[in-house]
């Protein structure tokens, strides 16, 4: 559910399987109950799904819809004890790096951006022209500088629409706009 909200929001369905068959809901109040648990207990900020019940061959399907939120980060609480902020990636849910989450932070508290364009940015986009893509740590080597250093000149980047990231299963890339 967070990764919906730290995106542009989702559905899930229950009583639906992975491979797409309709198995049904047996206790829409337990279903119900349950998500919303989760919402309130285990988000932070809490969530709050909003239900329809639409019926498929007799069969009840829950539909939970999660809004997309204008207080990101949301986070999860994972079985580790630990809050972890995820995203949505296609039809995947996986946990976003620091860097999405700076971007998730700052993009609330945004009402404009002021992006500079020193010989750090030149090297990027020179580099992205060539390129195409480019990661965290890459753009780190590039620049001789420390992770850390290169997410802080790819947050404005990215909020003010320059820079897209791209998060895939097992790598984070920044691509130009």
């Amino acid at each position: 559910m967070v990764s919906f909200a730290n995106n542009k929001g989702g559905r899930l369905l229950i009583g639906v399987a992975d491979d797409k068959n309709i198995k049904g809901v047996k206790n829409e109040e337990e279903e119900k109950y349950m998500i919303e648990r989760a919402a309130t207990l285990y988000a932070k900020p809490m969530l709050e799904p909003v239900f329809e019940e639409v019926y498929i061959d007799d069969k009840l399907v829950l539909v939970v819809n999660i809004a997309e939120s204008d207080m990101k980060p949301h986070y999860a609480y994972g079985e580790d004890k630990k809050w972890w902020v995820y995203v949505r990636v296609k039809d995947k849910s996986i946990l976003a790096s620091k860097l999405v989450v700076d971007v998730l932070h700052q993009a609330n508290n945004a009402t404009g951006v002021l992006i500079t364009y020193t010989e750090n940015e030149k090297t990027l986009f020179d580099y992205l022209e060539k390129n195409q893509k480019i990661t965290l740590k890459e753009f780190a080597i590039l620049l001789k500088i420390s992770r850390r250093n290169a997410g802080k000149i790819l947050v404005p980047l990215i909020l003010s629409g320059v820079i897209k990231v791209n998060t895939e299963l097992n790598e984070t890339y920044y691509l130009a706009v």
